[in-house]
This record gives structure tokens, sequence and C-alpha cells, in this order.
């Protein structure tokens, strides 16, 4: 069976404060083009801080 193509990446997210990659997320390729920046939770910090895109997993 043929593995599907898809526009969807698996990328990583890193917090801007501490450096610390706690979470993946999928992103559309076609629809979002720039890197995303997202305010997740940071669980060293405790407490919600800007989290960036900073690589594309498999």
């Amino acid at each position: 069976m043929a593995k599907k193509k898809g526009n969807r990446n698996l990328i990583g997210l890193e917090c801007t404060e501490t450096g610390m990659r706690s979470y993946v997320t999928q992103k559309n390729k076609v629809n979002t083009t720039e890197k995303l920046q997202i305010k997740k939770y940071n669980p060293k910090l405790k407490r919600h801080t800007i989290h960036k895109e900073v690589q594309r997993l498999h």
C-alpha cells in the first residue's frame, strides 16, 4: 500500500525564554508558509510563554 503524500508537516515548538522543546504539532505547508508563533504553557516556568517553530520532523 502506498503512503499518502499530504500537505501537513510535523514541527517542533521551542520556548523563546528557556529554549525548551516541549511541544510537537502539525502545520499545513500550503496555507501557512510563515513560521508559527503560539502561546503555550511552559511547565518549567509554570506560566504561558511564546513558543516558535524550530524544526520539521518526519
